[in-house]
């Protein structure tokens, strides 16, 4: 399985980096894994609606560009779906024995992501209805995919 995280914005916190490479050196044995780092763009702290889409579509057009018509893509958005770990295992693995091998995560920039990327999810999935930083995301994410291949394979660790 191929497995690409699509987030916006650079990371810069070290502990981050170490828990994100902690998680990319397990998930070796399980599939390939690989950040994109999309570039957020400039927003100051006050920004009008219309403001707001701007910044989200043109970081929406260079998310788009980093996904294949092939790529079943998953969006991380506070209004998806609330999965346990068990299912969120259950739905990578349906995905594989169904031949969608390439699989993309989309986190979004601090407003969001564009309509447009919306428009090409294939399953918009929340990890909760509070609000994380989008760097921090990543890491939560890695390991929900580390978790979810380790339940797949009956190995302990979910516990």
């Amino acid at each position: 399985m191929n497995i690409t995280i699509i987030s916006v914005g650079k990371l810069k916190e070290k502990y981050l980096k170490q828990g994100i490479d902690e998680y990319l050196k397990r998930l070796k044995s399980y599939a390939k894994v690989k950040i994109e780092e999309i570039p957020d763009e400039q927003a100051p702290d006050h920004l009008s609606e219309a403001d707001e889409e701007i910044i989200k579509n043109k970081e929406g057009e260079k998310i788009l560009t980093k996904l294949s018509t092939d790529t079943y893509v998953i969006t991380l958005e506070i209004e998806g779906k609330m999965l346990t770990s068990e299912k969120f295992a259950a739905k990578l693995d349906e995905l594989a024995t169904y031949g969608k091998s390439k699989i993309a995560f989309v986190i979004g920039g601090s407003l969001g992501l564009s309509e447009e990327v919306k428009k090409r999810s294939d399953l918009v999935v929340s990890f909760s209805k509070m609000t994380y930083p989008h760097q921090l995301m990543r890491l939560i994410l890695l390991e929900q995919v580390y978790r979810a291949f380790r339940i797949n394979r009956g190995e302990p660790y979910h516990k």
